[in-house]
């Protein structure tokens, strides 16, 4: 029986609602993917959310000290010329303390000629910037007293009455200077501004000598040159909480350096001829890394990836990178040398030292190693400092900078 009108127009609405729903769907996905296909591509499926940015860990430090700027590099705030509002305005010079002449060159390193020589107590070890970086402190160990320079003008004022002052440092919140009496063997904490004895802590070692603080600034770890020995110090119960021997037979420690980030610190020793790297967390037994003849500065470059290694037996400086893990270049001076205490300069390019025993200073460029210049001082130089440097504050030493 043929189909009637009604069922003819039910059948034909049907085959056309279907054949539009197939060119619907060959104009949709199948479409774009033939059309993807024939360029070369896949299709478009969604792009997958970013990862979110790691966040920083927070660091707990010590009460009252500025915050950790990044925990992967406790040098943050060192970068090339990235000077504080304090300092900014300070004329470029590097302080050199000479021990046996009693007085400190000031030299110009735009033109590394002396413009002042000034006139100190007995035996200057150390030019040591402040906490709040506004004075220079000339610690002159044997005249029992402290010489305030002011960066900003290089005058002297009244020195400070300060028993054995061998060197000096300042703890991370800013609340104490640290004296490192070698002599007296003690660490005396004072009022960084006055220098007034707050307490003093008698140590079993011989010849406190340097120190750095942890990434937190809670402990510091210090050499004792004369007994081969280091310390463990709690920075707020000013205590200490560790003491171990050094596995070398006449050990002289000298300068130490936390690493960038935190994990490890590095002792220089003159007699075992290299650096000491320790967990200063665990304070456990270190490993000695060979460097040089006489090993005795440790100096960080401006981007954190480099340390400078003074040898000041042999005349050389060794670079060792925190990355690799070791030392990848030795920098030889002509003509030989005594490479002792020093700094970076500001944009990171000069890397000054003191002559020990040569009465000279020493320029050497921190891109090759060439030296840059050979300044003649005073005898006996010693601890010098490159000032103004970058950074918040001062830790002390030649210059120590968070």
């Amino acid at each position: 029986m043929p189909p009637t009108p009604l069922q003819r127009t039910l059948v034909k609405s049907t085959l056309i609602a279907g054949a539009a729903f197939l060119a619907l769907a060959a104009c949709g996905t199948g479409a774009k993917d033939g059309a993807d296909q024939a360029r070369g591509t896949k299709a478009a499926v969604p792009a997958p959310a970013k990862p979110a940015k790691p966040v920083k860990a927070q660091v707990h430090g010590l009460p009252g000290m500025p915050p950790v700027l990044d925990p992967r590099d406790v040098y943050a705030a060192d970068r090339p010329n990235k000077l504080s509002p304090v300092v900014k305005d300070f004329p470029s010079r590097v302080y050199v303390p000479n021990t046996e002449s009693d007085t400190v060159s000031v030299i110009d390193p735009k033109t590394y000629e002396i413009i002042d020589t000034i006139h100190v107590g007995r035996q200057p070890q150390h030019v040591v910037p402040s906490w709040d970086m506004k004075t220079l402190w000339v610690n002159n160990d044997r005249g029992n007293t402290l010489t305030p320079i002011d960066p900003s003008t290089g005058r002297a004022g009244k020195p400070v009455e300060v028993h054995d002052p061998y060197n000096l440092y300042f703890t991370p919140n800013g609340r104490y200077a640290v004296v490192m009496a070698s002599l007296d063997r003690e660490l005396v904490f004072r009022d960084p501004h006055t220098m007034e004895r707050k307490k003093t802590v008698p140590v079993s070692c011989y010849g406190v000598n340097h120190a750095d603080f942890s990434l937190d600034g809670r402990y510091f770890i210090v050499s004792c040159e004369f007994s081969g020995e280091l310390l463990k110090v709690d920075t707020e119960k000013m205590k200490v909480i560790g003491q171990q021997k050094l596995p070398f037979a006449g050990a002289m420690p000298q300068d130490v350096k936390v690493s960038p980030d935190g994990k490890r610190f590095y002792v220089a020793d003159m007699m075992a001829d290299g650096m000491w790297v320790l967990d200063g967390d665990t304070f456990g037994k270190p490993t000695l890394l060979p460097t040089g003849k006489g090993t005795h500065g440790l100096y960080i470059s401006r981007d954190s990836r480099e340390m400078y290694i003074s040898n000041r037996g042999e005349g050389t400086v060794s670079v060792f990178d925190f990355a690799e893990n070791r030392l990848t270049k030795k920098w030889r001076l002509p003509g030989g040398g005594s490479p002792d205490m020093g700094g970076v300069s500001a944009d990171g390019k000069v890397l000054w030292l003191s002559g020990r025993y040569n009465a000279e200073v020493y320029a050497i460029d921190t891109r090759t190693g060439a030296q840059l210049a050979r300044v003649k001082v005073g005898s006996g130089p010693h601890g010098l400092a490159v000032y103004p440097q970058p950074g918040r504050y001062s830790l002390g030493h030649t210059g120590i900078f968070r």
